[in-house]
């Protein structure tokens, strides 16, 4: 692809928004660390610098060399990336005399810049920075302001090189986007044609040339990304994908049969296999969530490795793994930012393992596979399940995990999501389920004192996972399922609700 855009990544928060914003022009970008940046420049027809929690002025803060690109390509430093590009272009940055932090409004525009066409006066922005552009370099040409921010935009001259103290990527810049197609397309003359269609149809050509007759094992959970993965190789390679849906006894309730029944009936090359005795003998007496997807994971491979020897010509191991778990997992493809938590796809597989990995959807945010999904003609009843985590309720299950908890779970888990569906609440979240705490509470059931198990209900909304927030379920609906779980699910006397946002929380408790 040559119609493409390089992120440089700084540790920022933002710098997987910048991606997704610049992928909903239909334009495709890719996120890099600055201290390793692709040593081919030329696929790149435009380059932004993201943000960054690092001082511009210290010693220890990032500064990549950019002679292969400033003043070469259409580049865009936004906060520390255009503080970075003041600094070295000799001008000055200094601390700010107070944090600036929040909204903010776009004022004293220079006239007739193609960077700021169609962008309103009195533009809102979002400020995120602790030290500011107190001079710019002198080939440099002021474009907008703000009331605190004197040096809110501006370009060099004789370069298509441009720098913003805001974010236009976070939804408070209300004329982001606008900001960002002005500079990608009107001025990179990048071309929006990075559809899914496209991806498909890329994607697909890809699998071709690099599987070709050999034979492809893909593990199946149920999810949105596993079977959107799995229609892709099948319309890459038919019947060399062979699907391995596992039971690991951590599932909701009944959904082994009923997943089964439903990847048979789309025409997919599927096994069942219940290796749920498996995995709980592992898991047996541990309570650290960290331990416990390490297990979990292990155990996933060890099926597959077996399932492996039973097909012919086996060579790969496909994944659903997609942007979000990468980005979780190895800090934005080995840059500078913390990682949160391993997920259990993610990763180099054991030495003993002889499978090579294809993972179809590793550049994808959770929105852009529906999208994909949907394109291949994919049933709703697929592409709009909520996300479930790859360990299950193993993560939903706080301490050690046991049969007769499962049980207990999969009976909550099902009367919330059931709920749910039934009060037309379920499309209007994003992800919902059931965490069983490590607390017992007393309670009363008639005259008898109870000291039983407490549950708490989860139910957030967001757009690719990377934040979320809690949703406001009718207290209606929150007592009339509290009253059901209490009274139907043995062990179980008291019901929460979690309303913590991410960030902080996550979204799972593990």
């Amino acid at each position: 692809m040559q119609n493409q855009v390089l992120i440089l990544d700084f540790g920022s928060q933002y710098t997987q928004l910048i991606a997704r914003r610049v992928r909903e022009l239909n334009i495709y970008s890719e996120i890099k660390p600055y201290n390793n940046p692709p040593k081919d420049l030329s696929p790149y027809q435009a380059v932004i610098l993201s943000g960054s929690p690092y001082s511009v002025r210290a010693s220890d803060a990032p500064k990549p060399d950019l002679t292969g690109i400033k003043g070469k390509k259409p580049l865009l430093g936004i906060c520390y990336g255009a503080q970075y590009l003041a600094i070295s272009g000799g001008g000055n940055v200094a601390p700010s005399a107070t944090r600036e932090y929040g909204r903010a409004h776009l004022s004293n525009f220079k006239p007739n810049e193609a960077f700021l066409n169609g962008i309103s006066e009195n533009s809102q922005v979002w400020m995120s920075h602790s030290d500011t552009i107190k001079e710019l370099p002198e080939n440099a040409c002021l474009l907008a302001s703000t009331e605190d921010v004197e040096h809110a935009a501006y370009r060099i001259e004789n370069e298509e090189t441009y720098g913003i103290q805001f974010h236009p990527e976070v939804y408070h810049t209300k004329e982001g986007s606008r900001i960002l197609k002005n500079f990608l397309v009107d001025i990179a003359g990048l071309k929006q044609d990075w559809t899914p269609d496209a991806f498909v149809e890329t994607t697909v050509a890809e699998l071709k040339e690099k599987i070709g007759d050999e034979n492809v094992i893909l593990g199946l959970s149920g999810g949105v990304d596993s079977s959107v993965a799995a229609m892709l190789l099948h319309k890459a390679i038919g019947k060399q994908l062979h699907c391995i849906f596992v039971n690991n006894g951590l599932l909701r309730k009944n959904e082994f049969h009923t997943v089964l029944e439903q990847y048979q009936g789309m025409g997919l090359n599927v096994k069942g296999v219940d290796a749920s005795a498996r995995f709980l003998e592992a898991l047996k007496g541990e309570s650290e969530p960290e331990r416990k997807r390490k297990i979990i994971g292990r155990i996933f491979i060890e099926v597959f490795d077996d399932e492996s020897h039973q097909v012919e010509n086996a060579t790969w191991l496909a994944q659903g793994t997609i942007y979000p778990d990468r980005i979780e997992s190895v800090s934005a493809s080995g840059g500078p930012s913390a990682t949160i938590k391993s997920h259990h796809n993610v990763g180099g597989l054991p030495d003993y393992m002889k499978l090579k990995i294809v993972e179809p959807l590793h550049l994808l945010f959770k929105d852009e596979v529906r999208r994909v999904g949907r394109t291949m003609g994919m049933p709703e009843s697929i592409l709009g399940r909520h996300p479930f985590p790859g360990p299950g309720l193993g993560i939903r299950i706080l301490g050690d995990i046991t049969a007769e908890k499962v049980s207990i779970l999969q009976e909550v888990d099902a009367i919330f999501i059931d709920g749910l569906k039934k009060y037309d609440l379920y499309d209007k979240v994003w992800q919902a389920g059931a965490m069983l705490l490590p607390v017992n509470s007393v309670g009363v059931m008639g005259d008898e004192r109870t000291y039983e198990k407490c549950v708490a209900l989860r139910a957030v909304e967001s757009t690719d996972g990377m934040t979320a927030d809690w949703v406001n379920l009718p207290y209606e609906f929150l007592q009339k399922v509290s009253n059901t779980i209490i009274n139907r699910v043995k062990g179980v006397n008291r019901v929460v609700y979690d309303i913590s946002s991410k960030p902080p929380a996550t979204i799972e408790w593990e």
